[in-house]
């Protein structure tokens, strides 16, 4: 695999609504198991967050969302598009995130499972996600047509990453493939 982190000069890419179309946020936050009550109090990190477009979209449904990305330039992206007053932006790779042991209550990553998937990294989600917290997963498939998305030998399938997840002590509660990305939703 080769990891990398997505061009900041091709940022305006990662607003463009046509990105619904791989993951909803009606599909994200049932996932995520966060209901329609706004008043969630539950703490959720967007892992690889860009500019913030689904950021924007799970932050009404949770009391705190940490929107880490490993790259300063997009969080200055993501404070253009606006930050909602219970985001807080976080510079840091997933192998390293600063928060206690079982801080939260669920991530999700959409797009950037790619760029981070390392025994290390799912070793510290694992670390930080509460016992019955989920972990949710939406990424580029190895079965898609490659059309859109990172080249074909940076993908996973879907019964690889929940393969990761489980050694990684996750419990998979389902895994599929879609016409180019896989969504799985686990829990640690």
């Amino acid at each position: 695999m080769g990891f990398h982190t997505f061009p900041v000069e091709r940022a305006d890419k990662l607003e463009d609504p046509s990105r619904y179309r791989f993951c909803s946020r009606e599909e994200l936050v049932e996932m995520l198991d966060l209901g329609s009550d706004s008043d969630s109090d539950a703490v959720v990190a967007d892992l690889g967050s860009g500019t913030g477009f689904y950021s924007r979209d799970v932050a009404p449904f949770v009391d705190t969302l940490y929107a880490v990305d490993v790259q300063e330039e997009m969080h200055e992206r993501h404070r253009e598009e606006g930050v909602a007053a219970n985001v807080e932006l976080v510079t840091a790779g997933v192998d390293s995130l600063p928060f206690d042991d079982d801080q939260l209550d669920g991530a999700f990553s959409t797009m950037t499972h790619h760029e981070y998937a390392t025994d290390e990294t799912l070793a510290e989600l694992a670390r930080v996600i509460r016992p019955g917290g989920r972990l949710v997963t939406v990424d580029w498939s190895a079965a898609g047509t490659g059309e859109d998305g990172p080249s074909m030998d940076e993908r996973f399938g879907p019964d690889e990453v929940a393969g990761h997840l489980e050694d990684a002590g996750f419990s998979v509660d389902r895994a599929h493939d879609r016409p180019e990305t896989l969504a799985v939703v686990a829990r640690r």
